[in-house]
């Protein structure tokens, strides 16, 4: 039997391996807006979009699927043996026919001045061939990801700022990123013999999966539709300038939501084991402080992110995206949203089987994304595209929490989190009021982010320490205890 690793370990772990994946471009994007400008971006982007959306379908759910069906086995080494390899065989497969498509459709149908690019993506669709994270992640073994990527990622930046000169090297920096995920998805094949034996799946077993994971697969077409399409139709509909526009107004939004999702990957395991387990009073426990906390950092991510975004954009991106910061402000909107529909899905919906809820949400926020899109991108660019994705990660919240409504306190749920709302709003004023007629710089960026700091934890560490008084008495009788 595997020695199951700490929940507040992993989510450690997987907090820096989420901000790892963000980690390149933020670091990157101050040289590469810069020097590729605002459509050498676009063009990435564009790029990127497709091949990833390429990547998805290869998977075919197989993420959420795998990690679900190997955190479940965890204790048996024989049964996710044979899971772990009929899986893999079908994620081959599938990812094959996909790969095919995509040369396919780069050489014949993609436009003669991005086809470098679309090949050279080639490899960030390739990846999907080797990628076992949903494994390990599992397994609860968030570590060994992290110290691969770490590696991996360092190298990459070294790479953009040696060999990314001009204007004209958008190739070059395509190939260090999608190059650099295909190095980190093979870097993790040696730690999988400590965890799992070579048994060849016959075809049952592979064909067996199958069904499952087009259930998983379908809510990752309605992903892909308003999570990668915005960027296909801003390039389609609009300029590539505004694509690049909207490319690092995501680029923003994503810190905080890597932490988010940190939190979801990490629960996601071990919440199914749980409720297999007949544990339930415990899962609904871990449900409930999980609820509450992603509500206290969505907020304070939120507002805090808002409230800098002036000043951040010209100082971080360069003169060129001054345009932006209401794009940024505008998209903060949906962290919330989105943390909160996180919880629902990894902590309840997947590790309950609960997929049809799911599923519908997902499509449901898609279809809001496209007609929106497809009705304001044409009049309104990059903010049009913006606007689609808050109603579509709206929408997927709402229904979402609807669905499930009967089954635990969404009630008491939002009541907390109207709490952390109201010290986001007062944190956001605090900061606008420091930094009004004030020059940007990063000096006045981190002046910014001090203060909210202390704004927002003042507010609400009296509301947390009367409500959670037993934690933390608890917590300081085993301190007490550890040190005699």
């Amino acid at each position: 039997m595997e020695k199951k690793s700490s929940i507040k370990v992993n989510f450690i772990y997987n907090t820096i391996y989420q901000i790892l994946l963000i980690i390149i471009p933020l670091i990157t994007s101050p040289y590469i807006s810069r020097v590729l400008g605002s459509e050498g971006v676009g063009t990435y982007a564009y790029a990127f979009s497709i091949a990833n959306t390429a990547g998805m379908i290869g998977m075919l759910g197989i993420n959420n699927y795998g990690n679900r069906t190997i955190a479940a086995l965890q204790d048996d080494r024989e049964k996710r043996s044979r899971a772990f390899w009929s899986i893999w065989v079908l994620q081959v497969a599938m990812t094959t026919l996909v790969l095919a498509g995509y040369i396919v459709f780069s050489l014949e149908f993609c436009e003669k001045q991005y086809r470098i690019v679309m090949l050279i993506e080639t490899f960030e669709v390739a990846t999907s061939l080797l990628d076992i994270n949903w494994f390990f992640f599992g397994m609860e073994k968030f570590k060994i990801t992290v110290t691969r990527n770490f590696i991996i990622r360092l190298a990459s930046v070294f790479c953009i700022f040696a060999f990314v000169r001009n204007a004209t090297d958008v190739w070059v920096y395509a190939l260090i990123i999608a190059g650099g995920h295909f190095v980190g998805a093979i870097a993790i094949w040696p730690y999988l013999n400590k965890y799992v034996d070579v048994i060849m799946p016959t075809a049952k077993q592979v064909l067996s999966h199958l069904k499952q994971t087009i259930v998983l697969f379908i809510p990752i077409i309605a992903v892909t539709l308003y999570k990668r399409m915005d960027k296909v139709m801003l390039g389609s509909m609009s300029t590539m300038v505004q694509t690049g526009f909207y490319e690092n107004t995501e680029k923003v939004i994503n810190i905080p939501l890597s932490v988010i999702t940190a939190m979801g990957t990490v629960m996601l395991p071990r919440m199914s084991y749980l409720f297999r387990n007949e544990k339930e009073k415990q899962a609904m426990k871990y449900l409930s402080l999980s609820m509450e906390f992603v509500c206290l950092l969505a907020c304070a991510m939120s507002f805090g992110a808002a409230a800098i975004a002036n000043e951040f954009a010209p100082v971080f991106f360069g003169t060129e995206f001054t345009s932006i910061p209401p794009l940024i402000m505008a998209m903060c909107i949906t962290i919330p949203f989105v943390a909160w529909a996180n919880v629902i899905r990894t902590q309840y919906l997947i590790p309950l089987h609960v997929d049809i809820v799911y599923v519908r949400s997902l499509w449901l926020g898609a279809i809001v994304n496209l007609i929106a899109n497809a009705i304001l991108i044409p009049h309104m660019s990059a903010m049009g595209a913006v606007i689609g994705t808050i109603l579509a990660e709206v929408s997927v919240a709402v229904y979402q929490t609807f669905s499930i409504r009967k089954r635990i306190s969404v009630v008491g749920f939002i009541k907390n989190g109207m709490y952390y709302l109201l010290c986001g709003i007062v944190m956001f004023i605090a900061i606008r009021f420091f930094a009004y007629k004030k020059q940007p710089s990063v000096l006045l960026i981190i002046e910014e982010i001090i203060i909210g700091v202390v704004v927002y934890c003042v507010l609400c560490l009296p509301y947390i320490t009367y409500k959670h008084q037993d934690y933390i008495n608890q917590f300081i009788r085993n301190r007490r205890g550890n040190s005699r």
